[in-house]
């Protein structure tokens, strides 16, 4: 037993055995080697001709792109060229603009003047004048008539009024039932004593105000008559106006005076001459 196990150990080792193996391990592992290099070759070389592929293809694209950009770059120097003109041509019709509003503002201010003019003369034309609103019209009516309807009122008034007090007398014109007598007078004295007479009656007889059977008219004799200024269209206006913002806002008076409109709060506060319609919506906005 012993001699046997003695043998084997001291038998020569198979050295071709193992050579083989040897030489089989290391050419496995050489052939293993040269795949792999040659694999990353191959996969090298693939990559590069992929990319340059496809820079082949983004080259014939940007030269495709190359001519569209340039059109692009002439494109924007057109519109900046253009937006150039337009900046330009808008800072001459900005200065063309200021210089056309500052000849509107003169002409207006001019117009405003005329105007002022114009109201001054048409004021000084009616200053000793008296209008008496609210007369039903009567068939055939004379000047005469009319001086006699006038003279009726001056005496229920008890002022001292005579014909030749009287420079001329019409109706206004007009398809309405209700009309008003224009009176032109010798003077503002003549003027302003009839229509204080005329309140002054109103205030003593508030149940029987002056009306149609003042003037001697039978028709419709109670019919309610009004002596006031004969105001000018403008002053017409600003008197309605005026007379509507004492109601909305509380004003105690409003009044005219030789052909002008005036307003006043209270009896403690200002009195405010109205000149224009804008000055009215102000004092509405307060």
């Amino acid at each position: 037993m012993d001699s046997q196990l003695l043998d084997k150990t001291q038998s020569e080792p198979n050295l071709s055995i193992i050579d083989d193996d040897s030489t089989v391990r290391n050419f496995v592992s050489t052939r293993t080697k040269r795949k792999r290099c040659e694999d990353f070759d191959d996969f090298r070389q693939e990559m590069k001709e992929l990319f340059d592929d496809w820079t082949e293809k983004q080259n014939k694209q940007l030269q495709k792109l190359f001519p569209i950009l340039n059109n692009i770059q002439e494109a924007n120097k057109g519109i900046e060229a253009s937006i150039t003109f337009l900046a330009e041509q808008n800072t001459e019709f900005k200065k063309k603009i200021e210089q056309m509003e500052l000849e509107i503002k003169k002409k207006n201010e001019y117009i405003a003047i005329i105007e002022d003019r114009l109201e001054d003369t048409l004021r000084n034309s009616r200053k000793t004048c008296i209008e008496i609103r609210n007369v039903p019209v009567e068939s055939q009516e004379t000047k005469e008539g009319l001086v006699g309807m006038v003279d009726n009122l001056a005496k229920t008034l008890n002022t001292n009024l005579t014909k030749s007090d009287i420079k001329d007398i019409y109706k206004s014109k007009g398809p309405t039932e209700r009309k008003s007598i224009i009176v032109e007078l010798s003077s503002t004295l003549t003027k302003e004593q009839i229509l204080k007479s005329a309140k002054a009656y109103n205030l003593r007889n508030r149940s029987n105000k002056l009306a149609a059977k003042h003037l001697g008219i039978n028709k419709f004799a109670d019919t309610p008559i009004f002596v006031c200024e004969n105001l000018t269209p403008k002053a017409s206006r600003l008197y309605f106006l005026a007379r509507d913002l004492k109601k909305t806002k509380d004003y105690k008076f409003c009044w005219t005076s030789y052909g002008r409109v005036f307003l006043r709060k209270d009896e403690q506060s200002p009195i405010i001459q109205v000149h224009n319609e804008l000055q009215i919506q102000k004092l509405i906005n307060e």
